[in-house]
């Protein structure tokens, strides 16, 4: 979320009477930006991961985990440990959505050279360690994507009931407002999205169908009309943002040399979203149920829809300007590289008079377009302290469109007046349960970065077919069972305007990862050859090809995602009744594994490939001794 503003919020009537102000402004901050730092080359290519941390706490009595909600006061307390003391503290610590959420990154970029790949695992250790020391006995710091029994009674410490009749933020049935970080951006997200859409937002996720779960499945909310209409048979129902924005992720911000590197890094990556998402799947389960998806990222976007039904196509427009195709958090909707172009075969909703306005001030079509559709969006948080600022030297107007556009890429230009360069952000991984793999997923990307720049690799695929590819990447157990489409990335795309459909074709992740022979040379094959022509000290080179091994028997399915990993615990618990229900006990043993996976891996990552191949016995002896 990075450094947030401090002010008074306005409501969401004040927030809209001043939408086309900000968002007038915000181009213009925009144009400033560009006009100043266009033409610049930075030749330091820097880098960084953030990941996000749940805090849970462990009754080992009552074999109970709940989320402790003091993420406020454990950020408070690293912050003036750390960078507040010293500027070159090698943690920074940031704001989540949820209160019993932390957000940690490097504090300082990595940089250009081989060796510092070898120091991100470090720096994640130092972080993990450092949060641990500041919470009570018998707490810990998770790196669980999606918190399994998050909105089921209690799942709060200290315990809060929702309250979806008084005017609070969510409304929700299930998930308090107390669990919402008390920061006001958060509180006011929630509840002017909700205030937007003019209803609670919906989430249904497929319930999986085990031996003895109810067919149909269906709940019922009689005490909520609402609910009793949005909740369908067969899916499990969620009604509020924190069961999106209260999961964690892993992301990288890489910065370019030049503007039009970062526009190729955005496209080229783009692709490669929905294989890493499926490489890292980690969430299936919602809501205390075990669910028929593995990724969190289709209940994220449902989690922030502030679009009304006019937008969603359910209503003749009237009170909107446009019908809009996806939620505000989804996967891009363009390419900005001029080879990207002839692939843009999405229908773009663009505001005309932005993209106009853009164009005569000297902005290329592409990137016009993606400005321009980028802010079909509404401002939803406004500080009163912020409407009126100058527009050659701040950008918060701009960042406020820009920032509340999730996407699986997102492309930023500098701030004003920084040293900064043009940098994009990789967005769709889930976090993993060790610093091991974490660091394994952030390696690979950021080697692709370099193999894609390097070799000038083409990846670009139809992007209709990239949104194909994130439906599919999400399902249970899609490694294995999807396939992925990708352009043959090793030869140059074709010139003509023509696209030729032998230049892409459906391939299994196995096959794009590692390769096949006659079809796909695979990332991790074209990675090694760019490793033995770069300088490299042993010790890196041995980090590295760990990293990417995790990664290829992900792929080959020889090590189970976490996802996978979790149902097979679940399946084998001696509490559990096939009957798609995780109860208080069988989440405690879950959680209290990960908890010991993940500090026993710290010390030794070796282990990981015990740990993913074998569940049996999962949870009928839970070690809970300390």
């Amino acid at each position: 979320m990075g450094l947030l503003s401090q002010g008074s919020p306005l409501s969401w009537e004040e927030t809209q009477r001043h939408a086309d102000h900000v968002r007038r402004h915000g181009i213009l901050q925009f144009l400033h930006i560009y006009h100043a730092v266009k033409d610049r080359h930075k030749d330091v290519l820097k880098w960084g991961d953030e990941v996000e941390y749940m805090l849970v706490s462990f009754d080992h009595e009552n074999k109970r985990v709940q989320l402790v909600l003091s993420g406020e006061d454990v950020l408070e307390t690293l912050q003036e440990k750390g960078e507040r003391t010293n500027p070159n503290h090698p943690t920074l610590w940031r704001p989540e959505y949820g209160s019993y959420m932390i957000e940690g990154t490097p504090g300082q970029p990595y940089g250009g050279t081989m060796s510092e790949f070898n120091t991100v695992e470090d720096n994640m250790r130092k972080r993990r360690k450092e949060a641990t020391s500041v919470l009570d006995e018998n707490q810990a710091l998770c790196t669980i994507t999606s918190f399994p029994r998050l909105g089921c009674p209690g799942f709060t410490l200290p315990e809060y009931k929702p309250n979806p009749v008084e005017g609070g933020a969510s409304k929700s049935l299930f998930f308090p407002d107390e669990a919402i970080n008390k920061h006001p951006r958060f509180g006011t997200l929630t509840r002017n999205i909700r205030h937007r859409r003019g209803e609670k937002v919906v989430i249904n996720v497929p319930i999986f169908k085990d031996k003895n779960t109810p067919s149909p499945f269906v709940e019922t909310f009689p005490e909520d009309e609402e609910a009793a209409k949005a909740s369908k048979p067969d899916h499990i129902y969620m009604d509020a943002m924190g069961f999106g924005m209260g999961n964690c992720c892993l992301q990288v911000t890489f910065q370019a040399c030049s503007i039009s590197e970062a526009r190729y890094l955005y496209d080229q990556l783009a692709t490669i979203c929905p294989i890493v998402m499926a490489l890292s799947a980690a969430s299936p389960f919602y809501r205390g149920y075990v669910s028929d998806i593995d990724c969190r990222w289709g209940v994220i976007s449902a989690s922030v829809d502030d679009r009304t039904r006019e937008e969603r196509g359910l209503e003749p427009l009237k009170n909107n300007s446009y019908k809009i195709s996806k939620s505000r958090y989804d996967s891009i909707d363009s390419y900005l590289s001029k080879c990207g172009e002839k692939y843009n075969d999405i229908d773009l909703t663009v505001d005309k008079a932005i993209y106009e306005q853009l164009l005569q001030e000297g902005i290329d079509h592409l990137l016009a377009q993606h400005v321009a559709h980028l802010f079909i969006r509404d401002p939803l948080t406004l500080f009163e302290e912020k409407i009126h600022l100058d527009d050659a030297n701040e950008s918060d107007h701009f960042e406020n469109i820009q920032s509340t556009n999730w996407q699986t890429m997102r492309f930023k230009p500098p701030p004003p007046n920084s040293d900064i360069g043009w940098r994009v952000e990789f967005r769709p991984m889930e976090v993993q349960l060790t610093d091991f793999e974490n660091s394994a997923y952030v390696v690979f990307v950021v080697l692709l970065t370099r193999v894609i720049l390097s070799y000038k690799l083409d990846f670009l695929i139809p992007l209709s077919k990239v949104d194909e590819n994130m439906k599919a990447a999400q399902k249970r157990d899609a490694v294995l069972q999807g396939g992925s489409t990708v352009v043959d990335g090793c030869g140059k795309a074709q010139a003509s305007s023509e696209l030729a459909a032998e230049e892409y074709t459906l391939m299994s992740i196995d096959t794009i990862i590692n390769g096949k022979e006659g079809v796909f040379p695979g990332l991790i094959p074209i990675l090694n050859s760019y490793l033995e022509n770069m300088e490299v000290d042993v010790d890196t080179r041995c980090s590295i090809l760990n990293y990417l091994k995790l990664i290829k028997k992900r792929a080959s399915g020889e090590l189970m995602t976490v996802a996978k990993w979790m149902r097979e615990f679940i399946a084998h618990h001696p509490d559990y009744k096939q009957d798609s229900i995780i109860t208080d006990e069988i989440n405690y043993s879950l959680l209290w594994k990960c908890n010991q996976i993940a500090n026993e891996l710290c010390e030794c990552p070796e282990l990981l490939g015990s740990a993913f191949r074998k569940v049996k016995d999962s949870g009928s002896k839970t070690d809970s001794s300390k």
